[in-house]
């Protein structure tokens, strides 16, 4: 069943995993950015804010605050690393070409490409993870569900990533990613509640991915789980598959046309 599922996407992860497994510091070095955020606001500007008041938990340490969205900053970061590798390999190295003479398909190209950089992300959010729980930031049992949450938001960001990487069209293009990703990553109550924020823009910040992706991981870590976290599981889901919709038919006009 997986087998029809999947398709022959498993193959092209098979051929991502043999690539790294030589460079798996590469891979890593990612993981190192949200660490050096949670040590340096977590414990700096922490020792000025000692606690944070979150609606339906209460007061919290500063560290505790920010650690889920650190959290879902990684995933999507390491998603979204890998994913504009997809830029690279389609038009400078031209891998997907020879993938596609073969019975692999564009669905296949973007179904395994993302299924990769989800892995990526995925490792990158146990490592946080797992430093959290050492560092006393989990809260709630619910916080068992932190990695498969992790495991969604990788998956939303990189079929999206894909996405928009095939529409890039040189290197200059990237800044516009760089626009992107750093506000969303400033402004989505990473640092601060939604509620510091004029209310109208408290529904824009509400409509961005990296907001409902902070939601839904400091809702599991902290223990206030409601109604509004499905709607940030329905969203990021929703984004992935068109993303990867996107991506599949992006792969066949490109390189199949």
């Amino acid at each position: 069943m997986t087998a029809l599922v999947l398709g022959r996407a498993p193959l092209l992860f098979e051929r991502n995993w043999m690539v790294y497994r030589r460079t798996w510091l590469i891979i890593f070095s990612g993981l190192f950015e949200p660490l050096f955020y949670l040590a340096s606001m977590g414990v700096g500007l922490g020792h000025y804010v000692p606690h944070v008041d979150v609606e339906g938990v209460g007061l919290i340490s500063y560290a505790s605050f920010i650690a889920p969205a650190l959290l879902a900053s990684a995933a999507m970061n390491g998603a979204v690393y890998d994913s504009t590798n997809v830029f690279w390999k389609m038009k400078y190295a031209k891998v997907y070409d020879a993938m596609l003479a073969t019975p692999i398909g564009p669905t296949d190209v973007a179904v395994g490409e993302a299924g990769w950089a989800l892995f990526r992300g995925l490792l990158y959010a146990a490592a946080f993870l797992a430093v959290s729980g050492v560092l006393g930031l989990i809260h709630s049992a619910w916080g068992v569900l932190a990695l498969p949450a992790a495991l969604l938001i990788g998956f939303g960001f990189a079929g999206i990533g894909i996405a928009g990487t095939t529409y890039m069209r040189n290197w200059q293009d990237f800044e516009f990613l760089a626009i992107v990703q750093l506000p969303m990553f400033l402004f989505s109550a990473t640092f601060y509640p939604l509620s510091v924020y004029p209310e109208a823009l408290q529904w824009v910040i509400r409509c961005t991915p990296l907001y409902n992706a902070i939601a839904l991981m400091r809702g599991l870590m902290l223990g206030s789980v409601g109604w509004y976290q499905l709607v940030n599981v329905a969203y990021l889901a929703v984004m992935g598959l068109i993303g990867i919709r996107i991506a599949g038919r992006r792969v066949h006009k490109l390189l199949l046309k």
